[in-house]
C-alpha cells in the first residue's frame, strides 16, 4: 500500500509539526491505513521537548516530493544466480514475453549482469561454428538432460570439456570420433560405446538406450549418463547445460537505484540502446527491472498539505507530486491542482485547532498523549493566546485539549517558550529555527521568528544575527530580511532588519534605526508583518 504524506512547511515549528501528526493519525484511526507524518526539516528545540514530553518521536524526514524509482510499477522477474543453467533462464524469460531480460546474480544477491533472449539465441548460434565446450558442470548437465550417472567413475566428475559429437555408423575410419577430448552421444550402439570407452572419451551420453552390464563393467575413467531424450534434443540441450555467467551480458551495465529521481533516469535511457534495465536497492541487492514504457504514466507521490498553501514553504518536488488535500489557517497562496480537492481554510490561529474540531466531528477523542500534544501546538502558534490571530475558538479547543491530556497550559506555555532560545546555540540555529519564504510584489524575502520570554538577552547577539542574515540576503537575493523575537511578556516584537530602512520606516514604525525597532503589539508574522509588507508594496 503506497504512503500517502502528510507534511508541513519547511523549517517547521510546533503547529506545523503537530498538525501532520494528528490529521495522520486521525485518518489512521479511520481505517484508511496509508497515511504517514512527515517533516519538511530539522525538529526546534521547543518541539523536541514537546515532543518528548508527551512520548512521540518526530515524523520522517521528507527531502522531496520528486518522482523515484520507487514510485514506478517496475518489474519484478525473477532474479537468478549466475551458476543455473541457461534452459532454466530461458523458461523464465518465454513465461511472460513482455519482459525483455531478466537481471543475473552474484551469490550474495547483487548484479552480475542482465540476459536477453536475445543472448541466448546469438550463444546457440555460436556453439554451431565452435562446438566445443569448456568446464560443463555436471550437475546442470544431470538436471537438463533428466540423467542419471551409470558408473562409478561418472560420480568422481564434476565438470566435463570437449566437441559435442553424435556417434553415427561410418564407412572411414577417419571420420569417427577420436581422441578424449569429446562429448560422445550414441544410442543403442554397443560397438560405438565400446569405442567411446576404450578411448576414454570425457562423457559418454546414452540417448533413450542403455548400458548392458559387460561394458557397465568396461575399466574406464569417462562418466557414463543416461536421458530419455534423443540424440538431436540432447545435443542441444547441452548447449543450454552452461552456466548464465557464460551467456548474459556484464560489460556497459547501466543500473538504476530505487532512490533515483525518474528525471534523471530518462535522460540516461535517451542515451541509451538497451531495452531493460536492473534496479537496485540501498544494499545493492536487485530488486527489479526497468523498461521505457514504465516511464511513459508514472505513479506520482500523493501528500497532503497542512499548515501551508504555498509552493515556496512546501516541499521540493511538489509540482510532481499528486495533491489530495490542504488544510490551512494562512492566506491564499499559489499552489494550484491539476484536480479538484478538499481545502478546508479557516481564519484561527492554529492548523492543530482546525484538525482538533475535526477529530470532534468524526466522533473521536484523540489520546490522552496525542491531546497533550496538540494543546501544546495550539498555544505554541497563539503565543499563549495573545497573538492578534488567536480566537476564542483556539483557546476552547486548547482547554478541551489540555483536559483530555489533563495538563496545565500555563504551565505548559512557560515550559515551550523557555525552550525557544538558548545561549549554546548558534546564531544560524536560532535564525532557521522558523523561518519563512515569502514573495510580494515582485519582492522576495525571508522572515525569521522567536518567541520567547527575555527579548533584551537574546537582542545582546543581534550582531551575529546580522552577520548570518548579511550571508542569506546575498545567498538568496533577497530584497529584506527580518528576524522578529517576539517576547510574550511584552506582548510585542523587537524586529531586527536587514535591507532597505525606508521600506522597514513605511511598513512599520519611523523609529526604526541601527537595524532594529520594536513594536508594541505585533506578535503574529502571518497576520501583522506580512500584510503591513503587502500593503505597502501592493
Amino acid at each position: 500500500m503506497d504512503k500517502i504524506y502528510v507534511t508541513g512547511h519547511r523549517n517547521p515549528d510546533t503547529d506545523s509539526i503537530v498538525s501532520a501528526m494528528a490529521y495522520a493519525a486521525l485518518r489512521n484511526a479511520l481505517g484508511d491505513r496509508e497515511y504517514c507524518a512527515g517533516r519538511l526539516g530539522h525538529i526546534s528545540d521547543e518541539t523536541q521537548l514537546v515532543l518528548d514530553r508527551f512520548g512521540f518521536n518526530a515524523p520522517e524526514r521528507i527531502i522531496t516530493m520528486r518522482t523515484q524509482v520507487r514510485d514506478l510499477d517496475y518489474d519484478t522477474p525473477p532474479a537468478l544466480s549466475a551458476k543455473l543453467p541457461v534452459s532454466r533462464a530461458w523458461t523464465v524469460l518465454t513465461a511472460d514475453r513482455s519482459i525483455p531480460a531478466i537481471p543475473i546474480t552474484n551469490d550474495d544477491g547483487t548484479i552480475y549482469g542482465m540476459l536477453s533472449t536475445g543472448d541466448i539465441a546469438a550463444s546457440d548460434m555460436q556453439a554451431i561454428e565452435h562446438p566445443h565446450i569448456n568446464g560443463l558442470p555436471v550437475f546442470n548437465l544431470l538436471s537438463v538432460l533428466e540423467g542419471r550417472i551409470l558408473n562409478d567413475a561418472g560420480n568422481l566428475v564434476d565438470t566435463i570439456s570437449g566437441n559435442v559429437v553424435i556417434a553415427l555408423p561410418q564407412s572411414c575410419e577417419n571420420l569417427l570420433f577420436n581422441g578424449r577430448d569429446n562429448i560422445v552421444l550414441c544410442g543403442d550402439q554397443p560397438d560405438m560405446i565400446r569405442r567411446a570407452l576404450d578411448l576414454g572419451v570425457e562423457c559418454l551420453i546414452l540417448c533413450q538406450a542403455e548400458l548392458d552390464e559387460e561394458l557397465r563393467s568396461h575399466p574406464t575413467d569417462t562418466c557414463i549418463i543416461s536421458t530419455p531424450f534423443d540424440a538431436h534434443r540432447a545435443v542441444r540441450l547441452i548447449y543450454q547445460s552452461v552456466p548464465i555467467s557464460r551467456v548474459c551480458r556484464t560489460e556497459d551495465l547501466e543500473c538504476f537505484h530505487l532512490d533515483d529521481y525518474v528525471d534523471d533516469v530518462r535522460e540516461v535511457m535517451l542515451k541509451s540502446r538497451y531495452r531493460c534495465y536492473p534496479i537496485l536497492d540501498e544494499n545493492e541487492h536487485v530488486v527489479g527491472t526497468l523498461s521505457r514504457y514504465h516511464l511513459i504514466r508514472p505513479r506520482r507521490k500523493r501528500v497532503v498539505l497542512v499548515d501551508h498553501n504555498e509552493v515556496a514553504q512546501s516541499v521540493p518536488g511538489l509540482e510532481q507530486a499528486e495533491i489530495l488535500e490542504i488544510i490551512d489557517h494562512h492566506r491564499l497562496a499559489d499552489i494550484q491542482t491539476g484536480n479538484p480537492i478538499y481545502f478546508r481554510n479557516e481564519p484561527v490561529g492554529s492548523t492543530t485547532t482546525i484538525i482538533a474540531g475535526m477529530y470532534q466531528e468524526k466522533g473521536l477523542m484523540p489520546s490522552e498523549k496525542l491531546a497533550g500534544l496538540m494543546a501544546a501546538a495550539i498555544v505554541s502558534d497563539t503565543v499563549m493566546f495573545k497573538s492578534p490571530t488567536c480566537t476564542q475558538r483556539d483557546r476552547s479547543m486548547a482547554e478541551r485539549m489540555a483536559r483530555i491530556a489533563n495538563v496545565s497550559l500555563e504551565e505548559l506555555g512557560q515550559q515551550i517558550f523557555s525552550a525557544s532560545w538558548s545561549d549554546g546555540k548558534s546564531a544560524h540555529e536560532m535564525l532557521f529555527s522558523d523561518f519563512k519564504d515569502f514573495h510580494i510584489a515582485g519582492h522576495d524575502l525571508g522572515v525569521g521568528q522567536i518567541t520567547c520570554v527575555n527579548s533584551a538577552h537574546i537582542l545582546e547577539r543581534k550582531a551575529e544575527f546580522l552577520e548570518e542574515m548579511h550571508k542569506t540576503l546575498k545567498e538568496k537575493d533577497y530584497s529584506l530580511m527580518l528576524l522578529m523575537l517576539t517576547d510574550v511578556l511584552l506582548e510585542g516584537t523587537q524586529l531586527i532588519y536587514l535591507g532597505d530602512e525606508e521600506t522597514v520606516r513605511m511598513a512599520f514604525s519611523p523609529e526604526a534605526k541601527g537595524n532594529v525597532v520594536f513594536l508594541p503589539g505585533v506578535m503574529s508574522r502571518k497576520k501583522q508583518i506580512i500584510p503591513a509588507l503587502t500593503a505597502m508594496w501592493g
